[in-house]
């Protein structure tokens, strides 16, 4: 999760972004008791043997239950480092809107040097169990817990509302790659980089295990509903995340993904055992990015099936961390973005002119994969700002270059950052000086539009006395949903959020069915002190948001939009072998799928899926397979919002090669921004249409076509194909063909002087091949999985 200051190195790039796909499917299904398996919301991964006490947490809709007047969610970050102690105002449990909010994610736990989550040492300087605060109306400790600190305040606020939830929030921007020790001191330990991947890239399953069953313990403990993993980032690009971070996790780049799986599964399975032996659920959550720069390093963010929900960090989408003014998160694109015209995205007509640097695009990418209702839009209650603005409107995409960078932000070139009084919350760069970033709360944002210098500047080292320049004017644009205050006087320009971009937002989530919001940071919002004229910390936009959400309708619970079959088949479908970082565009996965059934898929055997309107409806394979867009929600660009939410596709077998039972076969594909799982699959053979047991939908049964046996619920499973850009081969793959052998060659013998155009099938070596496209002297077995030549198997 983002620490409200941060500067960020990589979040985006200048060109447009793409990510990578990865789907495993299950081989079998788990019978689960009735009433359990009727609570499983749609897609969630279920560990296999374990009874999963999904009721506990959900109804049998599969959504969650979290108060008659919460219909949506209503997740605020609660950070640990406010307590006053530091002589600026303290917020604490006791300030949090109880009876507004649904869930509280704790910031931040953090893996130690020995791989175990920690809070640090106990004692009474740990926030987090040991401090107290005398004297403060709502903090008088709980004797029944043998800790104190935030844990000891949140059990007890908990037990005035049940039905909130708590969940211990592990990383963020600061604590990805390390931690800070007792004394305040960052420890280079490699954190979630080092714990999850080994050096050599490899996934670092024992301190998966060690962090996993300490995060059980922990939560245990302490009390909470689950745990939120906040890992920033495990992408191929490079340079992404934390600059300090940099050494360790750019070295494990070509793992990190696998092991960020490998982690999300462990965590699953972990979680769901020790909620079947305690009879409840446990939440698996994450703060996922909503940059397409580091989603396009992240393949198709397939751990999506082991998660309850995933919170999108939808904001931070314009920064100091370069020139271009604009929101910090805008729900829509407006098709303006200074960044992204720089970036030829508006103009390369592969993009579709789809502006991707707004929640609207984030959410869509998430809800290919995703029900609506798993899914929360993350809003910042902070800001972010530029000083010497020139050009824009009124400083929207305008332009604020800067001739230095912080210190240890790995820029060379940066933006220039607002400062002093528009910079009240700023972190300090490593050398000890302000990072300049416009980071405020937004209760100072406010008391900025009303021209008040607050009286708590003085705790921040401003001096008694202080005065404003110039006039800080509130603007707001309808089509992006961005407020910003606009300084003419100083050219400042702060990205803001108030009532009217919240109630936009909010009304968007019901509209949508979307799960509901997730807030970084609660400390931010504001209210109005009559008595001292000015803002102060409050709840003003949580409680907006409470008041759409009480009477909304059910979020959505279903993935698909059109109806799917009730019958499952075991087929592995997944994306893999992705070029890593920069070298993945276009984006360019191979598809394989394998035969997991005891029937022999002919020749012509049709494959459908969905995938995500975050990119344009022009999907296509190289190999051969006529893969077709049969079906688009969305058209165009996406100026004012994504209208639908999938594009379906049609591919299908050749008609000259089948599937045997245990066979693969392996396609390249081509598609041109990020999407996450494509979902909702279907395969038609024998006149009839099937889903696949991999989409872990609910309601289907697994059968096997070729021995007419059903095979239970596809519920849980364990996977085939792992998550290893290509994971394991059932019955082998050779480049892209079925794997046979045993038979006579019936394709004509190569001959080099010969010309074969695209599809022309030839038999060379004891093996078949076939031409991908215009051909002449190319010897099959010489060209490589990228050349002309596909290896169809042996003959």
């Amino acid at each position: 999760m983002l620490t409200p200051t941060r500067a960020r190195a990589t979040l985006l790039a200048a060109a447009a972004a793409a990510a990578g796909l990865l789907l495993s499917s299950l081989s079998g299904g788990v019978s689960h008791a009735a009433d359990n398996e009727s609570c499983r919301p749609d897609g969630l991964y279920a560990t296999p043997g374990v009874d999963v006490p999904y009721c506990s947490v959900y109804d049998t809709d599969g959504r969650e239950k979290m108060g008659a007047d919460h219909k949506r969610r209503v997740i605020g970050y609660f950070t640990g480092w406010r307590t006053g102690k530091n002589g600026e105002p303290a917020y604490l449990a006791s300030d949090i809107p109880w009876d507004k909010i649904t869930h509280i994610n704790y910031a931040f736990g953090h893996i130690g040097g020995d791989n175990r989550l920690s809070v640090g040492t106990d004692g009474p300087a740990n926030a987090a169990t040991g401090m107290t605060w005398p004297g403060v109306p709502g903090a008088e400790m709980d004797p029944a817990y043998t800790y104190k600190g935030h844990f000891n305040l949140l059990g007890k606020f908990k037990k005035q509302h049940p039905d909130v939830k708590t969940l211990i929030s592990v990383g963020g921007w600061a604590e990805t790659g390390g931690y800070f020790d007792d004394n305040g001191g960052r420890v280079d330990s490699g954190g979630f980089y080092a714990m999850a991947t080994n050096a050599d890239g490899s996934v670092n399953q024992a301190g998966i295990d060690t962090f996993a069953d300490s995060a059980v313990t922990f939560i245990k403990k302490y009390g909470f509903n689950g745990v939120d993993i906040d890992y920033e980032y495990p992408t191929t690009m490079k340079d992404a995340g934390n600059p300090l971070d940099h050494t360790v996790a750019n070295a494990r780049r070509t793992g990190l993904v696998k092991g960020y799986a490998a982690l999300m599964k462990t965590l699953r399975e972990k979680l769901d055992r020790a909620g079947a032996a305690d009879g409840k659920h446990y939440l698996l959550t994450v703060a996922a990015p909503s940059s397409g720069y580091l989603l396009r390093g992240m393949e198709t963010f397939q751990v999506q099936k082991y998660l309850d929900y995933v919170n999108i960090m939808s904001y931070d989408l314009h920064g100091a961390w370069n020139e271009y003014v604009g929101p910090n998160a805008s729900l829509f694109d407006d098709g303006k973005d200074g960044e992204l015209a720089a970036a030829g995205v508006y103009s390369t007509s592969q993009y579709g002119g789809i502006g991707y640097l707004n929640t609207d695009w984030a959410y869509h990418y998430f809800r290919g994969s995703m029900p609506a209702g798993r899914i929360n839009i993350g809003l910042p209650y902070y800001t972010r700002g530029f000083r010497n603005v020139q050009g824009g409107t009124d400083g929207l995409w305008g332009k604020a270059p800067s001739t230095s960078c912080p210190a240890g932000s790995g820029l060379t070139k940066c933006g220039d950052g607002a400062v002093g009084i528009d910079n009240l919350w700023h972190d300090k760069d490593t050398a000890g000086n302000e990072s300049p970033a416009g980071s405020n709360p937004m209760w100072h944002a406010k008391n900025l539009e009303r021209g008040v210098v607050g009286d708590y500047v003085t705790r921040y080292g401003f001096p008694a006395g202080t005065t404003l320049t110039g006039t800080y004017a509130r603007k707001y644009d309808s089509t992006l949903a961005a407020p910003w205050l606009w300084n003419a006087q100083k050219k400042v320009f702060l990205s803001t959020e108030d009532e009217q971009s919240v109630n936009a937002k909010a009304d968007y989530v019901v509209n949508r069915g979307i799960g509901g919001t997730m807030i970084w940071e609660l400390a931010g919002d504001y209210g109005w002190n009559a008595a001292k004229g000015q803002y102060e910390m409050g709840d003003t936009l949580t409680t907006a948001m409470y008041e759409k959400f009480k009477s909304a309708a059910p979020y959505g619970a279903r993935r698909a939009t059109a109806a799917t079959p009730a019958e499952a088949v075991d087929l592995g479908v997944e994306f893999g072998q992705f070029p890593l970082g920069d070298s993945n565009y276009p984006i360019s996965p191979k598809l394989k799928i394998t035969n997991n059934t005891t029937a022999t898929l002919p020749g012509g055997t049709e494959f459908q899926f969905d995938y995500g309107t975050s990119a344009p409806g022009n999907a296509k394979d190289q190999s051969g397979f006529g893969t077709t867009v049969v079906r688009s929600d969305h058209t165009g660009t996406n100026v004012g919002g994504l209208k639908g939410d999938h594009h379906r596709v049609s591919l299908k077998l050749p008609s000259w090669q089948t599937l045997a039972p245990g066979a693969s076969v392996q396609l390249d594909f081509v598609y041109y921004l990020p999407v996450s799982t494509p979902s909702n699959w279907t395969v038609t053979f024998g006149g009839k249409t099937y889903a696949l047991a991999g989409d872990l939908a609910r309601g289907t049964s697994l059968v096997d076509p070729g021995s007419g046996t059903t095979g239970g619920t596809t519920t849980g499973g364990t996977t085939t194909g792992g998550t290893d850009n290509g994971g394991t081969t059932t019955g082998g793959t050779t480049n892209g063909g079925t794997t046979g052998g045993g038979g006579q060659c019936t394709a004509p013998a190569w001959n080099p002087t010969t010309e074969y155009v695209g599809n022309t099938t030839v038999s060379h070596n004891s093996r078949s091949w076939k031409a991908k496209w215009w051909t002449k002297g190319e010897e099959p077995g010489t060209t490589g999985e990228w050349g002309v030549w596909q290896d169809l198997g042996a003959c």
